[in-house]
Parts: C-alpha cells; sequence; structure tokens
C-alpha cells in the first residue's frame, strides 16, 4: 500500500549528509572489555554476565563482524546512491565504539555540514533501537557545541515492502535445500533481541516485530500455526523479566511437539553481528543437533539489494524526491518525528525531543525535533 508523503514544514531544507548511526563493536581482543563496559554502563548487569559475552568475542579472536558489515553497508549505499543520483555523503558514527558518535559529528561539522538525516542499524521501535540513539545524537551534538549539525533521523521501515521482500528472499534461500515435503512440515521460528518486559511496555517493539513475521510467513504461504517470534541474546539481572520464550526453549518446545524442520530467521537484526553468530549458528545450532532437528538459518538483511534501494527510498523520501511513501500490512508507515514522549525508559532519562541545541545557541525549546 502507498501513502502519500506528510512533510513537516522543517522538512522542506536541504540535507548535507547522511549519517550511519549503529552500535558499534570491538575490532581486537583488547578493545572487548572497553566496549562491553561502554555498553553495559548504567545498566544493572553482573560482571559475570559481561566477562560470559567477552568469551563470546574471543571465540571469534576478540573482532566483531558488525563495522565490517556497516562499511559493506555504506559502500553498497554509495553505489545506490550514484546510480540514483543522490549527491549526499555518507558518515558513520557509534554509539559504543570507534568511530564514536561525537566525533563524527565534530568531524561533520568541521566540514560544514549543516544538517544531517540520520539511518540506525535498528529496525524496531523501542528505548535502546531508536530513542537510545537519539539521545546519543543529543550528547553528541551538545559536546561538538554550536556548529554542530542538525540531524533528523528516517523514520521506522518494519513494514516497508522492500524490507519484507529482502527478508522473505533470505528465509526462501535458506530452505531451498529442503525438499517440498520438508518445507510443508516446518517451522519459521523468527527470533529478535531480547529486552526487558518493562521497555516493551513503553514502546510498539512487539507489535511491529509480529507485524513484520506475519508479512513474511504470508508472503511464504506459512499459516499462523506454523510460525512464531521468539527472542535471543538476553542480559540484566535474572529477576528482571525479559520477553520470552528464548529460541533454546522454543527449540526443545518444537522437539516436544514432533517438529522436525525449522527455519530460524533473525528478523529483528540487520546484520550477521556477533549475537546472531554466537547466539544462533553456534548455541541454538548446536541444541537442534542434539535434538535431531533440521535446522536451517537464514542471513539477515545486511546488503540485500532491497533493503539497500529501500535505505535510499527512506532518504528519497526526505529530499522530496518521492510522493509516496510505502508500507504494506495492517498499519501505515511510520512516523518522520517521533512524539516527546515516545519510547520513554526508564523514567529521568533526558528526553529525546529536548536540549537541542540551535546552531544560534538557543536552547531546545524551538529546535527541530530528531
Amino acid at each position: 500500500m502507498i501513502h502519500p508523503t506528510e512533510r513537516p514544514i522543517f522538512m522542506n531544507q536541504p540535507y548535507d549528509a547522511l549519517l550511519i548511526v549503529s552500535f558499534g563493536g570491538p575490532d581486537r581482543p583488547e578493545d572487548v572489555l572497553p566496549f562491553l563496559e561502554n555498553v553495559l554502563r548504567g545498566k544493572p548487569v553482573p560482571r559475570e554476565r559481561m566477562l560470559e559475552v567477552a568469551e563470546h568475542y574471543y571465540h571469534f579472536g576478540g573482532k566483531s563482524p558488525i563495522n565490517d558489515q556497516v562499511r559493506e553497508l555504506i559502500s553498497a549505499l554509495k553505489i545506490e546512491f550514484q546510480k540514483s543520483g543522490i549527491d549526499l555523503p555518507i558518515y558513520w558514527g557509534n554509539r559504543n565504539w570507534h568511530p564514536m558518535l561525537t566525533d563524527t559529528v565534530r568531524e561533520m561539522a568541521e566540514q560544514g555540514v549543516q544538517r544531517a538525516l540520520a539511518f540506525f542499524t535498528s529496525g524496531y521501535s523501542c528505548y535502546s533501537g531508536c530513542r537510545q540513539y537519539r539521545e546519543n545524537i543529543i550528547a553528541a551534538r551538545e559536546a561538538v557545541g554550536a556548529q554542530a549539525p542538525l540531524i533528523e533521523k528516517t523514520r521506522m521501515f518494519y513494514n516497508h515492502p522492500l524490507f519484507i521482500e529482502a527478508n522473505t528472499e533470505r528465509l526462501r534461500t535458506a530452505m531451498s535445500t529442503w525438499s517440498g515435503e520438508e518445507r510443508q512440515q516446518a517451522h519459521l521460528t523468527f527470533t529478535a533481541h531480547s529486552i526487558p518486559m518493562s521497555m516493551a511496555d513503553r514502546s510498539n517493539y512487539t507489535l511491529q516485530l509480529t507485524e513484520t513475521c506475519r508479512l513474511i510467513a504470508n508472503a511464504l504461504e506459512f499459516e499462523k500455526d506454523r510460525w512464531s517470534l521468539v527472542y535471543q541474546s538476553r542480559s540484566g539481572r535474572p529477576q528482571d523479566p525479559w520477553l520470552e520464550p528464548d529460541i533454546l526453549d522454543h527449540l526443545k518446545s518444537l522437539n516436544e511437539r514432533n517438529i522436525r524442520n525449522v527455519a530460524v530467521a533473525p528478523v529483528g537484526f540487520l546484520s550477521d553481528h556477533m549475537e546472531v553468530l554466537y547466539d544462533l549458528d553456534e548455541e541454538a545450532s548446536l541444541l537442534a543437533k542434539q535434538l535431531g532437528l533440521n535446522f536451517v538459518r537464514s542471513g539477515t538483511v545486511g546488503t540485500h539489494p532491497q533493503f539497500i534501494a529501500m535505505i535510499r527510498e527512506l532518504v528519497e523520501e526526505r529530499i522530496g524526491r518521492r510522493s509516496c511513501r510505502q508500507a504494506i500490512g495492517h498499519f501505515g508507515p511510520s512516523h518522520d518525528v517521533c512524539p516527546p514522549h515516545c519510547c520513554e525508559y526508564p523514567t529521568g532519562r533526558p528526553t529525546a525531543a529536548a536540549n537541542i541545541s540551535n546552531r544560534d545557541g538557543s536552547n531546545g525549546s524551538t529546535a527541530r525535533p530528531i
């Protein structure tokens, strides 16, 4: 379904750049613990859990694949922009490791960027997947000062047809080695990062994920009783409730139901980074083998041509080159500007629609929201 574009007045100005905002990851073994300390700062995660996660990185040589994957994403976008005549330089800044977001925003200011559009490598609305990145941008702009560029984000894309097509094709490829009978008897298992229930309750995280899964399952002609949304990569204190069921418990449940063929699709992730490689390709795959399950795992969207084209479309919506905003399913396209209290969590953190300095140095009361 195609929807007319509704552009707030402040979006009529041109953009100078695209900013890719990502999570970040260590590039070498000595980076692992400092990186995890950045990730977990201020969070009630036991040190034992941090050291356990560190071992996941050491298992792969102490290097996360996420940084190289972002570089590949940027390279693909540059080619897509060139083919489409979009003349925007692309910058990259991370929340937790180099290149750090503040350093990138400072570089943008030094190179004369005045107004940038940001794309987050996170597809669903929740505090850690959207609002926290907006707060990171606020903090980076405040650190840079009055010359920091204005930065606005692209909309969420969980129901964009090109995102659905890319995920569907990845799953279809993963199941291509199965016989027709195996496919007819298979169960689709969609996974996403577990988050605290208190965070999920303040966002549309599960609603959006469920819609993405439904759209992909429908495209593959899998009925509702043949697919599930489950979670992985839980952290935090054991006593705190997080989204469930966990992927490992789910595989045991499928085994008890005598379901032998399972296709796992990490739709909650955009690239095959550490949590996908370890939690699915190592832990889940090993358990499936022990249970005698016929287990396949689809790739994430990564640099799939349809996903790259989708990002280009999101940019075109905001630079005035696209008069429609694509969305399919039960809900329309997401808002371009997040409401003031969108995905707030926990209370007491800085709001993502306030404290944004204007270029003239005035306070955030008249600043353009991210």
